[in-house]
């Protein structure tokens, strides 16, 4: 199945030095049965998405609790086996069973230098925009508002030197 897992800068340092990705909890994100259920309309394509971006958003997460990290979202895209669907938590969270190995990673999306102010603000106010908060809403919004670029796997040491 393919998976979304949020990360961050210092997780993408820990993946290209181990050769595993060890997301928080086992938590990932995917085109589920009850993400698929949850829209009356949209491709594969659209849904899978919907997916990443709950995992980007979740990378705020993981930056909100890393003041650290470079205030960049990471979402790293894995093709992996025992995945455990949650819809108790949310129509795309799934549960992996252990760490993800290099060779099954996909892709890496990252945001680029520019999007670092609107994410920063983001991650500040991400509990808050949850609880409905509309000036944290649109402050979320305008991270989103930045799209992830796209990495392949082999690129992954030189982007990480290049940063």
């Amino acid at each position: 199945m393919r998976v979304y897992l949020p990360g961050t800068v210092p997780m993408l340092q820990e993946l290209n030095a181990a050769g595993e990705f060890k997301p928080l909890n086992g938590t990932a994100f995917a085109l589920t049965p009850a993400l698929r259920e949850a829209y009356t309309a949209g491709s594969a394509e659209d849904l899978e998405y919907v997916a990443m971006a709950d995992a980007a958003r979740a990378s705020l997460r993981l930056l909100a609790a890393d003041p650290e990290a470079m205030r960049r979202r990471v979402v790293i895209a894995a093709d992996v086996d025992g995945v455990t669907v949650r819809p108790d938590l949310d129509n795309s969270v799934v549960r992996l069973s252990g760490p993800v190995q290099l060779k099954d990673i996909a892709a890496i999306h990252l945001d680029a230098p520019e999007a670092e102010q609107a994410v920063a603000a983001a991650a500040e106010v991400i509990d808050a925009a949850d609880m409905g908060d509309e000036d944290a809403e649109f402050l979320l919004g305008d991270a989103e508002d930045h799209d992830l670029a796209w990495y392949a796997t082999q690129e992954l040491p030189f982007l990480l030197e290049l940063m």
